[in-house]
């Protein structure tokens, strides 16, 4: 780290025929990527896009119409640079697993990281006294 303090970052090198992690959009978060070298493919929304060494591809926050993943296609080792403005507070949200994921990382406070079937929604009194 330089001292940032609203910028995440991390340098990826994925083995071929891996992705980096599961298919998923930010609400609060936005992602850029850099591909230094090796090619691989962009899923993003129901698109997918080719991806090749000095490519950059920026993800906004959304719904599961901005979800997106990297995944290395190539027989080659693929390495990116992932850039990302970083939140206190952040949900996002896993199309393919039905996932929901609710993520705090607020100073003075426990770090909150819970996930969710997204078929498991309840009432907002549900085991509450009324």
């Amino acid at each position: 780290r330089i001292g940032a303090k609203k910028l995440g970052y991390n340098l990826t090198v994925l083995p071929p025929g891996k992705a980096q992690c599961p298919f998923h959009s930010h609400r609060g978060e936005e992602e850029m990527f850099f591909i230094v070298e090796g090619e691989g493919e962009l899923r993003f929304g129901e698109a997918r896009y080719p991806l090749r060494a000095h490519d950059v591809v920026a993800c906004p926050c959304g719904g599961p119409e901005t979800a997106h993943q990297i995944i290395n296609t190539g027989t080659t080792t693929m390495r990116y640079l992932s850039l990302s403005n970083i939140v206190e507070v952040e949900i996002c949200e896993y199309p393919d697993g039905g996932k929901i994921g609710v993520y705090a990382d607020i100073p003075g406070l426990p770090r909150l990281r819970k996930l969710y079937r997204a078929e498991t929604d309840v009432d907002y009194y549900d085991r509450e006294k009324k």
